[in-house]
């Protein structure tokens, strides 16, 4: 019997590392090829990268218009293969500007759509749930509160909890970690994981830069930033103030916030890391005034961070468009370097949001989930 044709997409790094630990609980319980949108940790997965996610992983609703020939081009391959390859599932994770299309073009072409990891309609837009009930097999959510929401607009939907749960953890400790990059480990040391995509370095780090400067001048400091790409490397360590101890990391995000007495964290799935690791952090984000100027009407919460969210109050101070300026950003972070009461108060807030975010096994529990839904559709094959 061939194996068993999977579609996997994924348009962004987080999503890339999602449906990489999917693929591999899959293929440890089905003899599956696994072909789709990606990047490098699905590509490490073994799964047959069709397009790559770094045409299509754009932010924002106006910096969509600028990209459309490739996110145009992205879901032609896609849909091409599909035909060719009749995949069992399509299995889409997030993204739902380009998921959302992508489920109506396979719909009709006999391909059955699961969503992994499922779009946060609550927050914003929510009546675009219906588009999942009408496109969509199946919902697998990753947040408790997910799981009403999407089944009372008529989702089938099954709650797995976070798959960061319990695969987030430290390699080195703080010692090791400073000595391996020449940092002394007993002065403070802070965090920046500015984004993984292009609009998110351009708008955050020259805020980034004159907020460090600030907290520089308070309590010297050491910084360690983050590299989501290692194409981002050379760009992240331009433009510091001489003077100031600056370190730019690759593949060692768990390490660098794990060592962190506080972390400055882009607003998205690295929260959530920084929640795990138990990280004192402050939440920035941007993009351009005329996208947060059209969005701004469709946003359906109080908060915006997600370990906010999450915890339904503000347990992390959120910097978000203009109140992202460097003194603010220097200001909260001062707090946490210098007040043991705020670091404490936030650090039970963060306790708080990882015991929302359910037990460990989430990618395990999905992939039960996919193979239920296969042996289903074969009358029991497998």
């Amino acid at each position: 019997m061939p194996p068993i044709q999977l579609l996997l997409s994924a348009g962004e790094a987080s999503g890339d590392m999602y449906a990489a630990h999917l693929a591999t609980a899959l293929k440890e319980r089905l003899d599956v090829e696994l072909f789709g949108m990606g990047g490098p940790q699905m590509r490490a997965a073994g799964v047959e990268i069709v397009t790559d996610y770094s045409e299509v992983a754009v932010v924002g609703i106006t910096e969509i218009v600028k990209h459309l020939p490739s996110l145009l081009r992205a879901m032609e391959r896609l849909v091409e293969a599909a035909e060719r390859r009749r995949p069992a599932l399509a299995i889409l994770v997030d993204f739902p500007g380009f998921h959302l299309r992508l489920a109506r073009k396979l719909k009709p072409r006999g391909i059955r759509n699961v969503y992994y990891v499922c779009p946060q309609f609550w927050a914003w837009r929510p009546w675009r749930a219906r588009l999942v009930r009408r496109r969509f097999l199946k919902a697998l959510c990753i947040f408790p509160f997910e799981e009403k929401f999407f089944s009372d607009a008529g989702v089938p939907t099954k709650f797995i909890g976070h798959p960061l749960v319990g695969a987030v953890e430290a390699t080195k400790d703080r010692k090791e970690f400073s000595e391996e990059l020449g940092l002394d480990a007993s002065r403070s040391i802070v965090t920046l994981l500015p984004g993984s995509r292009t609009g998110e370095l351009v708008h955050h780090l020259p805020v980034l830069r004159e907020a460090c400067a600030l907290i520089n001048g308070r309590v010297p400091a050491q910084f360690v930033i983050a590299a989501a790409h290692a194409q981002d490397v050379e760009h992240l360590k331009a433009g510091w103030p001489t003077g100031m101890v600056v370190r730019v990391v690759e593949g060692a995000t768990y390490n660098a916030l794990a060592s962190a007495n506080a972390a400055i964290v882009s607003s998205g799935t690295a929260t959530v890391e920084a929640a795990l690791l138990n990280v004192p952090m402050v939440v920035i984000y941007r993009v351009s005034p005329l996208t947060a100027a059209l969005a701004k009407p469709l946003v359906r919460t109080p908060y915006f961070a997600m370990v906010n969210l999450i915890a339904e109050r503000r347990v992390v101070p959120e910097l978000v468009q203009g109140e992202f300026r460097p003194e603010r950003v220097a200001q909260e972070t001062l707090q946490l370097l210098q007040e043991p009461n705020a670091r404490e108060a936030q650090r039970r807030g963060l306790e708080e949001v990882r015991k929302r975010l359910g037990p460990p096994g989430a990618v395990g529990r999905a992939a039960d989930e996919i193979l239920s839904l296969l042996q289903g559709a074969a009358g029991n094959a497998f």
